[in-house]
């Protein structure tokens, strides 16, 4: 069984959290370990709705609050295939790219990095001032993977929600775990057409 840890901050785009937590969970081979902000429950009760934090919380194998630093991901000997943390605020992105683990998000992605396991941060801000771009650079050069939730639209999206899943799909992907890919890649101009350009 493959251990993922799936945090949530509280910046805008909620939703991916919920999407990403479902598709884990329908792949069959994964355990959710949860953890998720104040803010992200703010978040998610505006953006979503008032029940998704327990349908998150429903999906999750192992929920852990955001205060337990003493909680088995905030350990290295606790072996995962890795963490996304989506979305990821500014406040985290900073916290991570400086080392200050003083919340279970900030030190489980910190054991990830630490370990060299796969960290996916799906950083949500617009537009990025410098230190944000710093944070970006500093986490990269650390061995994070960076990934805006910025949308695709070469394979044409129909509604909002699969953009989300696009994105969730492309998220979990960036892990490497077993098996097929989840998002449907791109097959040239069979797969929408070539755009000429004039």
């Amino acid at each position: 069984m493959n251990r993922i840890v799936l945090a949530v901050t509280g910046a805008s785009g909620a939703a991916l959290a919920l999407r990403i937590a479902e598709r884990l969970q329908g792949r069959g081979d994964v355990e959710i370990e949860l953890v998720v902000s104040a803010a992200a429950e703010r978040t998610l009760s505006h953006e979503v709705g008032p029940d998704a934090l327990t349908r998150l919380v429903g999906m999750a194998s192992h929920v852990h609050a955001v205060g337990d630093i003493g909680a088995t991901i905030a350990s290295g000997s606790h072996r995962t295939k890795g963490m996304i943390v989506a979305p990821c605020s500014m406040r985290t992105l900073a916290a991570i790219a400086t080392g200050i683990t003083d919340n279970l998000v900030t030190r489980a992605a910190d054991v990830q990095l630490k370990e060299r396991r796969r960290l996916v941060l799906l950083a949500r801000e617009t537009p990025l001032h410098l230190g944000h771009l710093r944070n970006m650079t500093a986490v990269t050069e650390m061995g994070a993977i960076v990934m805006p939730p910025v949308p695709a639209f070469y394979h044409r999206p129909q509604s909002v929600a699969e953009i989300v899943d696009h994105l969730a799909a492309r998220a979990i992907d960036l892990l490497d775990l077993p098996g097929a890919a989840e998002a449907r890649p791109w097959r040239g101009e069979e797969d929408g057409g070539a755009i000429a350009l004039r």
